[in-house]
């Protein structure tokens, strides 16, 4: 029998990735993505259809509509992101949406009454969100988000080029302010989500996103009250589920 082939060190891959082509300019890193990853184990792109989604999703379709597009259903959106996700990819042309759902065993024995997110918050996104962002990346072998540095202290030293496990995740808008996200927005004449009217600035799931106070960033409407800032899906320790995926 054949010796299977050395897995790739993706660590020493994406360094090298982000030094070469992090400072280049977004569209440019989502071009060079696509063609780099596109038939070389497959590239994919995470997108919760929120605040801010339309721009890496315009910037993708300029360059391959086909690009499998996941979205996590939670079971607890806001039914206007549910709406918008439909309205977005329509108007995008983007041809490969894919939907994700939590596992119903999982649901059913830990999140019977759907309340969960109050005396658990963490268990919760571990069960909505984590485990199936791990099905949801496993069959390739890069993806891309629309994270930002300066979103939260917890991406404030994030590569545009990191490696999560056996797989590369891409930040194109790494380097972006509040200000290129809105004149992307203007100068493409990119659809909003509704709820962005209403002052939520970062949205997620319904029990546990408010609208923005004026002053405060624009994550501090999510787990507000609390100290959590992340659900877990764009974190390191995404990387052990990955690697036994």
């Amino acid at each position: 029998m054949a010796a299977k082939p050395k897995p790739l060190d993706t660590e020493i891959e994406a360094l090298e990735l982000d030094a070469r082509y992090g400072h280049l300019e977004a569209e440019a890193i989502v071009e060079f993505a696509i063609e780099r990853f596109r038939d070389a184990g497959g590239i994919a792109t995470v997108s919760s259809f929120g605040a801010d989604s339309a721009v890496l999703l315009h910037m993708i379709s300029r360059f391959d509509k086909t690009i499998p597009v996941l979205f996590l259903d939670t079971g607890q959106h806001f039914g206007e992101t549910l709406d918008y996700r439909d309205q977005l990819a329509d108007d995008l042309g983007l041809t490969n949406l894919r939907i994700l759902h939590p596992r119903r065993d999982a649901l059913e024995a830990q999140d019977p009454e759907d309340d969960l997110h109050r005396s658990d918050p963490d268990l919760c996104c571990e069960i909505r969100k984590v485990e199936p962002m791990t099905r949801a990346v496993e069959p390739y072998a890069a993806w891309f988000t629309g994270r930002k540095r300066y979103q939260a202290d917890t991406r404030a030293q994030m590569p545009v080029f990191e490696a999560v496990g056996p797989r590369v995740r891409i930040n194109p808008l790494a380097r972006w302010t509040t200000g290129d996200q809105a004149a992307y927005m203007r100068r493409h004449n990119l659809r909003e989500n509704p709820l962005v009217a209403f002052g939520y600035l970062s949205i997620g799931c319904f029990p546990c996103t408010e609208p923005v106070k004026p002053g405060e960033d624009e994550r501090s409407g999510r787990w507000a009250g609390s100290a959590k800032t992340e659900c877990g899906i764009h974190l390191p320790d995404l990387q052990t589920l990955t690697s036994a995926a």
